[in-house]
């Protein structure tokens, strides 16, 4: 259906249509946060990003983690991280999820930390004001 169309149907012209039929003609393509993983600075940002809205989450880091093996080899990254691949298959799907030593080492095979830190305690200088 055409934007000219849907106007036309709005202000009372233009003959109905079936939403099921429309529905049924739209295409929508896969959405894969991996695809938009190109680059380390790319990784870097999307790792901070999880960190800060689910830090405290081990189900949140290990999906986190997973994409970005999806952006990565899974093969090479399992082996990086002394495992087998089903193995980090299974630590990046598991439910329960992955323990935190498991998450640190495929972490570290990903290049990355994991840091727990406490939120920023306010400045010296604003203190001193």
């Amino acid at each position: 259906m055409t934007l000219n169309a849907m106007a036309e149907l709005e202000a009372g012209k233009g003959e109905r249509f079936d939403m099921a039929e429309l529905c049924s003609e739209v295409k929508f393509s896969r959405y894969d946060s991996a695809d938009y993983l190109k680059t380390e600075d790319d990784i870097a940002a999307y790792m901070e990003a999880v960190m800060e809205e689910g830090g405290d989450d081990p189900a949140y880091i290990a999906t986190a983690l997973g994409v970005v093996a999806r952006a990565r080899m899974l093969t090479q990254l399992a082996n990086d991280a002394g495992m087998s691949r089903r193995e980090l298959i299974g630590a990046l799907t598991a439910d329960p999820p992955a323990s935190a030593a498991t998450a640190a080492k495929i972490a570290r095979a990903l290049g990355m930390n994991l840091n727990i830190s406490s939120p920023l305690a306010p400045s010296a200088s604003a203190s001193r004001r």
